[in-house]
């Protein structure tokens, strides 16, 4: 966290830099030195265009990635590293200096695209190989399985890695982070759990933290001792994360999500430092098999090169050149047209590479999200097996690959 300090506005405490240098290291009011711009919702916003900060920063960053070994940092409200007086702008000395320095040449650079502040948002927006937190994949995501209606067309936007936000500053689909939580917000479990937060226990009377989180408690809000509810809430946790995996971009993983930690609903724990924000590693005990499962959707995508390739797909124009190509698919097999998008719940997403006239690799993802069982026909460049699945009953495919309601599956070439 580079954008504040613990030193709050004119009323906080001199503890640092305040007494050091407070023009040089604070943004203040034109005319008004004692009245701090608050671009980050914490008191102050330290001031990226004076030299010595930029200094301070780097110096920072060199020391722990050369002598204390981290090979990264996500830089908390990064649009205050590239605001000056006139706003954002992604030429900004700071953030060219972070991504040029030599020193750094092998550390991950990530943003958290947003802040409190003047054109705060600024997903996409980052030079160079600054990576970014997808928001939009988040929420894209959480109410695609929620089955809010429109959202597929959006789904299969953030699935091949959200080309119409990051391809245009000439970045790979691994600029772009992925998720489905975060340390700020609810917990995977908490996701399934909660429809509304509960941060009470937080002083703000419950109104800190977003009040928008797509969530989906799945017919009780919070603990259930229904065996129904729980089943659907652990089918949902794994639908989510493998959407994730299995969509092109850097996923991004919340420590816990791969065992089911809880906050109890609260989706803003930065200020409980007790059973509420700890993780519970005990809870990897209680269902051993959905870590299993977790484990098993990180190593395919390790082994399955078409869920993470380096160049954008753009359809299936000039199959025979080498480079991976997608499709979208009707249950029924055939092309996805602009209408269906409207309202579909289940979609195949055929990834391809042909050579020399020949399939050399492929990946078939198999969607269902509606409440029914679909029978999904399937491509006939090959024969297929079942690679990984959310529906337990998936058998080998014959006669096409049957997938309950809320369900999904990933096929690849039986050789």
């Amino acid at each position: 966290v580079f954008n504040h300090t613990g030193e709050g506005g004119g009323g906080g405490p001199t503890i640092s830099l305040r007494g050091i240098d407070n023009l040089a290291y604070y943004r203040t009011e034109p005319g008004n030195p004692a009245h701090y711009i608050n671009d980050t919702g914490c008191g102050n916003t330290v001031n990226m265009d004076h030299p010595r900060v930029q200094q301070l920063v780097l110096d920072s960053l060199r020391y722990w990635h050369r002598e204390m070994g981290v090979d990264g940092f996500r830089f908390d409200l990064a649009p205050v590293l590239g605001r000056s007086t006139d706003g954002f702008t992604a030429s900004h000395p700071m953030l060219l200096a972070i991504e040029s320095d030599v020193a750094l040449k092998n550390a991950k650079i990530i943003a958290e695209p947003w802040d409190p502040g003047p054109g705060g948002y600024q997903l996409g927006q980052f030079p160079g190989r600054w990576a970014e937190w997808n928001d939009q994949f988040r929420d894209a995501v959480r109410r695609f399985w929620r089955g809010d209606s429109q959202s597929s067309a959006e789904l299969a936007a953030r699935l091949r890695g959200s080309a119409d936000i990051f391809e245009a500053s000439g970045r790979t689909p691994a600029a772009g982070v992925n998720f489905i939580t975060t340390h700020d917000g609810f917990t995977l479990q908490d996701l399934v759990s909660f429809n509304e937060r509960h941060n009470e226990a937080n002083g703000e009377e419950n109104r800190d933290g977003h009040a928008h989180n797509y969530s989906d408690n799945l017919g009780v809000e919070g603990p259930s001792d229904d065996t129904t509810v729980n089943t659907r809430r652990r089918q949902r946790r794994l639908n989510l994360l493998a959407t994730l995996l299995f969509s092109q971009g850097t996923p991004l993983l919340l420590a816990g999500d791969e065992f089911g930690n809880s906050q109890s609903g609260n989706n803003n724990a930065y200020a409980q430092d007790n059973d509420i924000g700890w993780l519970d590693w005990r809870g990897m005990e209680d269902d051993p098999s959905f870590t299993e499962a977790v484990r098993n959707i990180v190593a395919l995508r390790a082994r399955l090169p078409l869920l993470r390739v380096d160049r954008w797909i753009h359809g299936e124009q000039d199959l025979d050149d080498g480079r991976a190509h997608i499709a979208w698919l009707q249950p029924n097999g055939e092309h996805m047209d602009d209408h269906h998008w409207t309202e579909t719940r289940s979609l195949g997403v055929l990834l391809n590479r042909f050579q020399e006239g020949h399939l050399a690799d492929a990946v078939l993802l198999l969607i269902n999200a509606s409440n029914d069982e679909c029978r999904f026909a399937l491509p006939d460049d090959c024969a297929w097996q079942i690679a990984f699945s959310t529906d337990e009953t998936t058998n080998k495919p014959s006669n096409g690959c049957l997938l309950s309601g809320q369900a999904l599956a990933v096929l690849t070439p039986d050789k």
